[in-house]
């Protein structure tokens, strides 16, 4: 019979042998779990031959984080495991502390992380349980009853959890047969955390009269994981018709339309495609009651880390943000210009003007005689004429000489603005904050909706 060292080493060396390949990188917070997870690995030489090393994330929100810091890095030492410490400020933004802690842990890992890199996460089948009857709490579909996937992508490289069928027990019973010392968080004993309420009170209270109980919620996390993966496929057919390559949005009807198991995944991915963050179950029964609004109305709803705009017939979504001072303004000679809602205007190919070019923001009452065109139009018709979101019309860039206004961002350029850029052998290229985000998470398939759809669950 194995001992409790052999069982979890053993266990190790099965999965390793079956990951692919890339560099090993344990998030080693010093606690009992990960402490086991990376000692265990340390003692593999298949580990160590594809270069294991720890990385430690200090949220600077316990007056001794920086000592446990340190102790990782003590005991990393003893080991022969090369490590790091990564600190980072945690914004709560209107989030509970462990979902802000949870979302600036995985984007400083993401950001540190190549490419060729596997993130060990050493949370075990207890875990696994505990989230799923904290998903079934809040409500949760077949997305979230399924649990923490064993795999998924993290910014560039890949986060594993290798100790998903393992029992707490497991870890515990290595740490004593090794002597391993490791941090107890104070925070892992407080009532308030919902976790922790769940773990200490609510679990040994379920396993007394129902032994089995873990299995089975288990078994019902599996066949959710299953018939999730069986919708994905329905809903992202869908949202091939219902999304417009160009703008990011969604056909509001078309969504409508859908049974609600296809379309509340499908909202939630979308949403993460920008940025955004998914919606309560009230907050959805508000977008379906906006939808039926006037035509000529523009509803927003707001939530934690996300505006929802209806207009035209579509959804729009995007970070909330303050809007852009009216009085500011620059001198552009062609270089990139960050503005001030993120945005960016440059030039292509790049060049550099002769004279530089004043950039400002809608005051109100312009005008501008577009190239081709008799007459001199208002800003504010061939906004209307050119369906451009209202939220976007007073962070559009305006371009003058002197006080006239030669372009409206890349859009509409008078006569004297085509000559002045053919001169130079190039054009103005605006790209709102909205686009720039939407296109990056394009370029990187379903990257940041994997993250975003799975922090929570952590």
């Amino acid at each position: 019979m194995p001992t409790p060292s052999d069982a979890l080493s053993e266990y190790l060396a099965a999965r390793l042998a079956e990951a692919p390949a890339g560099a090993l990188c344990v998030a080693f917070s010093g606690g009992g779990d990960s402490v086991a997870l990376l000692h265990a690995l340390g003692g593999l030489p298949a580990a160590r031959a594809r270069g294991l090393r720890a990385v430690h994330v200090d949220h600077g929100l316990h007056p001794a984080s920086v000592a446990w810091a340190e102790q990782c890095q003590r005991q990393c030492q003893a080991w022969s495991i090369p490590f790091e410490a990564l600190r980072v400020a945690v914004v709560r933004d209107g989030q509970g502390p462990e979902a802000a802690a949870r979302q600036a842990r995985y984007a400083a890992l993401a950001e540190r992380l190549g490419a060729q890199d596997i993130l060990l996460l050493a949370q075990h089948r207890d875990d696994q349980a505990e989230t799923v009857l904290l998903k079934l709490l809040r409500g949760a579909g077949p997305e979230g009853l399924g649990g923490m996937r064993a795999w998924r992508a993290l910014g560039r490289a890949r986060l594993w959890r290798p100790l998903l069928e393992l029992p707490r027990e497991t870890l515990r019973a290595y740490r004593l047969a090794h002597g391993l010392d490791c941090i107890e968080d104070p925070s892992n004993a407080d009532p308030a955390l919902a976790r922790n309420r769940l773990r200490h009170d609510i679990l040994p209270r379920l396993l007394a009269p129902w032994p089995h109980a873990l299995d089975a919620i288990l078994h019902s996390a599996r066949l959710s994981r299953e018939a999730a993966d069986a919708l994905e496929a329905q809903w992202r057919a869908a949202l091939t018709e219902l999304c417009d390559d160009v703008d990011g949005s969604l056909h509001a009807a078309g969504w409508l339309a859908l049974p609600s198991a296809l379309r509340h995944p499908l909202l939630d991915h979308w949403l993460h495609r920008h940025g955004c963050s998914a919606p309560t179950a009230r907050q959805r029964a508000q977008i379906e009651h906006q939808l039926g609004a006037r035509s000529d109305r523009v509803p927003c709803i707001h939530w934690s880390g996300t505006e929802l705009h209806v207009w035209k017939g579509r959804l729009w979504a995007r970070p909330p943000r303050d809007p852009p001072p009216a009085s500011w303004e620059a001198l552009w000679h062609g270089e990139p210009l960050q503005l001030p809602d993120g945005g960016e205007l440059r030039l292509e190919p790049t060049a550099r003007l002769a004279e530089p070019l004043r950039v400002q923001l809608r005051r109100g009452g312009e005008r501008i005689r577009p190239a081709g065109d008799r007459h001199t139009r208002e800003l504010r018709d061939l906004f209307q004429q050119a369906a451009w979101p209202p939220w976007q019309r007073s962070a559009c860039p305006l371009l003058y000489r002197d006080d006239r206004l030669l372009a409206v961002a890349d859009r509409w350029l008078s006569a004297e603005a085509q000559d002045l850029f053919e001169r130079t052998g190039s054009r103005p290229v605006w790209q709102p904050p909205d686009s720039m985000r939407t296109n990056g998470a394009r370029q990187r398939g379903d990257i940041v909706d994997r993250e975003l759809r799975d922090l929570d669950a952590d």
